[in-house]
């Protein structure tokens, strides 16, 4: 099969705790758990990947020694909602851990908002649409 546009995406990211980015990527934002592992034995990490059953990516957040979160202000997975923001969407993201910031980008502040998720990395829910054609 080759690699293009139907190619399915995973983002890989660490977490230092997995209940908590669970509680906000899935409480709060509305992903489905895909998969699930505990830690295993020596050398083996905890993981958590969440989704959306008919999206084409997902995000996998792994827990384990001695990998930690370093994210930056331009860390961002940006959600194209083509509307509003719903503002009980950013509230929920909030009571599960989520942190709404500034963007030191002023384009994602005009076009969306941006939520910090438990562990520092940044998701921008962006009110313009988006399609590579």
């Amino acid at each position: 099969m080759p690699v293009n546009g139907s190619s399915h995406i995973r983002i890989a990211r660490p977490s230092r705790d997995l209940a908590a980015a669970e509680r906000f990527w899935v409480e709060g934002l509305g992903l489905g758990v895909v998969y699930r592992k505990d830690e295993g034995g020596p050398g083996e990490h905890a993981l958590l990947m969440v989704g959306w059953p008919d999206a084409s990516w997902h995000v996998e957040l792994v827990h384990g020694a001695p990998v930690d979160a370093r994210p930056t202000e331009e860390d961002l997975l940006v959600v194209y909602v083509d509307g509003e923001v719903p503002d009980d969407l950013v509230a929920r993201l909030e009571a599960h851990g989520g942190k709404r910031v500034l963007s030191p980008n002023p384009y994602w502040n005009e076009w969306g908002v941006t939520v910090e998720d438990p562990d520092g990395y940044r998701l921008v829910l962006c009110t313009r649409a988006w399609s590579n054609s």
